[in-house]
């Protein structure tokens, strides 16, 4: 079967729009300033309200405004090429937002999707834990019910962007102590000032901006209403968005090595070394070659991806290998913009060493390449230790 993969002329409106409004808010100053203070960029939080862009992957029928799987990777490419924080702070609201869509009681869909829709809050996710990465089934963090109240002890880490202002953390913990993990885990919603909470930021390498905290919980009691949908049936809503999640991801990084090319495409052009652009020499040239072949080949893997999951079609493969190779074509691009620009690429007042400590989380994060492969091997048939 052909796949098209034009944009309507309302794809076409969406991206420019939504890369007017980066161009005019996401400039390279402020960029630098929620990489280095690292401070949340709650402007373009706002920006994202405003148009509507949190709404877009949501029905109607919840005050959404019915996108496409294909308007949504649209979004995520053009966020991505600022900044793949700025990225995660609307990819992490709308998949937990679309959890409590799919997952949620009627109530919880009532109470809470107005209130992130319209930006009174946001969201994080606390998944992973010291004993418990890519082993998302080993978490010990427990919640036990006490009369009409939850009380949840436990720590997580690496959970991006709970300390984020007005944050409710999506939190996965074990409601039974024994037992397999597909059956012993819930999802509860927890706001981050709750007592007994503890947020200890975390010092990263990249991805700065958003922040990336340790978190504690204490005998935190939160309402029986918190828990989402049902007792025990966690783990299953953890993996129901995992497919449109990676294809996020895999749009950013296409957004972000883009943008490391350009940066390093312009700079080959207008440095100068034995009296011609560096760019004029074959070494580089063919560098900058190699470079923006790996992100086409990154957008067709990941449009490929989006169509068949726009189709209803089972993506997991697909995205799967966007994922992998979009993640390691960044990270490869990344370190090859560092070659080109020299000492400049290590100043930093220069993007290019953002676009390096950035990149090299993406091979670890929403799944390791590891984990990827492991996946992919699978679904070939193929059984893996």
């Amino acid at each position: 079967m052909p796949i098209d993969f034009s944009f309507t002329e309302e794809q076409n409106l969406l991206r420019d729009s939504v890369r007017a409004m980066l161009d005019r808010i996401a400039t390279p100053a402020y960029i630098r300033r929620c990489d280095q203070e690292p401070r949340y960029p709650s402007e373009l939080y706002d920006a994202y309200v405003e148009m509507g862009l949190l709404r877009m992957p949501f029905p109607e029928s919840v005050g959404g405004l019915g996108g496409s799987v294909i308007d949504f990777a649209v979004i995520a490419e053009e966020l991505g090429r600022k900044s793949y924080d700025f990225l995660g702070a609307y990819g992490t609201c709308v998949f937990n937002g679309l959890n409590i869509l799919h997952n949620g009681t009627e109530a919880q869909r009532a109470h809470w999707l107005p209130k992130l829709l319209d930006g009174q809050i946001r969201m994080s996710i606390s998944m992973t834990e010291p004993g418990a990465g890519s082993d998302a089934g080993a978490m010990r963090t427990s919640a036990r019910r006490d009369g009409e109240e939850w009380v949840i002890n436990g720590q997580k880490v690496f959970s991006t962007g709970a300390g984020a202002d007005r944050n409710v953390i999506n939190l996965y913990a074990r409601t039974q102590p024994e037992g397999p993990h597909q059956q012993a885990l819930s999802l509860f919603l927890v706001d981050k000032d709750t007592p007994g909470i503890t947020l200890r930021k975390l010092d990263t390498l990249g991805r700065r901006s958003l922040g990336t905290y340790e978190v504690f919980f204490d005998d935190v009691r939160v309402p029986a209403d918190r828990l989402v949908g049902e007792p025990d049936k966690g783990w299953g809503y953890m993996l129901s968005g995992l497919q449109l999640e990676r294809l996020m991801t895999a749009a950013g990084y296409v957004g972000g090595a883009q943008s490391a090319v350009d940066l390093a495409l312009a700079y080959a052009k207008e440095r100068k070394q034995f009296g011609k652009p560096i760019g004029t020499f074959q070494s580089i040239a063919h560098m900058l070659a190699d470079m923006q072949t790996a992100v086409e080949a990154s957008r067709l893997m990941m449009w490929r991806a989006a169509w068949q999951l726009s189709r209803g079609e089972d993506a997991l493969m697909a995205i799967s290998q966007a994922k992998l190779f979009g993640s390691e074509a960044y990270a490869n691009i990344a370190n090859q913009g560092m070659q080109i620009m020299g000492g400049y690429g290590y100043i930093m007042e220069f993007d290019m060493q953002r676009h390096y400590r950035d990149a090299r989380a993406t091979t670890i994060t929403a799944g390791t390449s590891q984990m990827q492969r492991n996946l992919i091997a699978g679904l070939m048939g193929l059984k893996t230790k």
